[in-house]
């Protein structure tokens, strides 16, 4: 037996950063974004902090699902962009909100994030071992983007959304799961603490000049500002993903036995517009199909496909009985499609 979502929320940081904005700081026009990516602005963490941003998410989808934060039995985060590492965020969200009941957890896999908190939620239904599960994306990628590489500011935002799963005795699941670690390469981000001296790197250096210890410190000053931020091979992730998506969503429909025609949506990670359109060009479906959020909030990671659910619940376009493919790709690289219905 599986779950069903029975609430959804999300939270969008007030301040963005438009295209005309990007042009004070990189060599760029909306012209070129817009064409290249639909993204139109990013909205942008000021006060808050991507944890601040998962537990408002949170607390909205608790709202709407009509629950008692006791009811909760587990909390998955997940996150790239997280401001802390100990206690990990889901705990942070357990203690913020109340609920008491849940134990938590956070994992990362990038923009594939949240289908695999969802498939993890699901698994954990399945088995008995819980009954409701609070999953979680929430990202803000602002902090880890170079402003200055026009190949990936102009591409991600901050923002996190949320969803409750219930036990539902006709509730449907189903999914597909992939990873390529030796394309690892095409999308990085270094963490920031590896670069840090360590004590034996002092006892080593006692017998450096200070000349030499001014060139290591430099070198490794540079290392750490290229490493730390996002570094993406924007064609190599394109190809991937406009060959793969779809292939992975078909081996789902494959193993199912369903076909393209029986889904009312196919909700997938908000890469950018190009990526989206050339997949529905490769699955042969309609645009209509394929709702997008891209141009109001960019790619944000694993809180695109939350943030969008929340959106069609809300607005009434996902009703009761529709038939939904979720599918994300990201860094890793991994990729998934998930089956579900409202």
């Amino acid at each position: 037996m599986f779950g069903k979502i029975i609430g959804t929320g999300s939270y969008i940081p007030r301040q963005f950063i438009t295209n005309e904005d990007l042009t004070n700081y990189i060599d760029t026009s909306d012209e070129w974004i817009t064409d290249r990516t639909g993204v139109k602005k990013r909205h942008i963490m000021k006060d808050e902090t991507t944890a601040d941003m998962a537990v408002e998410a949170a607390r909205k989808a608790v709202e709407q699902a009509g629950i008692h934060v006791n009811e909760i039995d587990m909390i998955i985060v997940s996150s790239v962009s997280s401001n802390v590492i100990l206690p990990n965020t889901a705990c942070y969200v357990q203690d913020k909100i109340g609920a008491v009941n849940a134990f938590c957890f956070d994992i990362n896999t990038a923009c594939t994030g949240f289908i695999m908190a969802y498939n993890t939620a699901q698994s954990y239904i399945d088995t008995g071992l819980i009954q409701t599960a609070l999953i979680i994306g929430a990202e803000g990628l602002s902090k880890i983007v170079d402003w200055s590489d026009r190949g990936t500011c102009i591409l991600f935002g901050d923002g996190a959304g949320a969803a409750i799963i219930k036990k539902d005795s006709e509730a449907v699941f189903d999914t597909v799961m992939h990873a390529d670690g030796s394309m690892g390469a095409a999308l990085t981000c270094d963490n920031g603490f590896a670069y840090r001296p360590r004590l034996i790197d002092e006892t080593e250096n006692k017998t450096m000049s200070q000349e030499e210890k001014n060139a290591q410190s430099q070198e490794g000053h540079l290392n750490q500002i290229q490493n730390t931020y996002v570094q993406m091979n924007g064609q190599e992730i394109f190809r991937f993903a406009v060959k793969q998506v779809p292939e992975c969503i078909q081996e789902l429909m494959k193993k199912m036995q369903i076909n393209k025609d029986e889904i009312d949506m196919f909700i997938l990670h908000q890469a950018n517009s190009r990526i989206l359109q050339g997949i529905a060009k490769r699955l042969k479906v309609s645009l209509e199909k394929i709702p997008m959020n891209v141009s109001e909030y960019g790619n944000t990671s694993s809180a695109c496909i939350p943030i969008l659910l929340d959106e069609l619940f809300r607005t009434g376009e996902l009703k009761e009985g529709d038939k939904i493919i979720m599918s994300g790709f990201g860094a890793g690289v991994t990729l998934a499609a998930t089956y579900l219905e409202v």
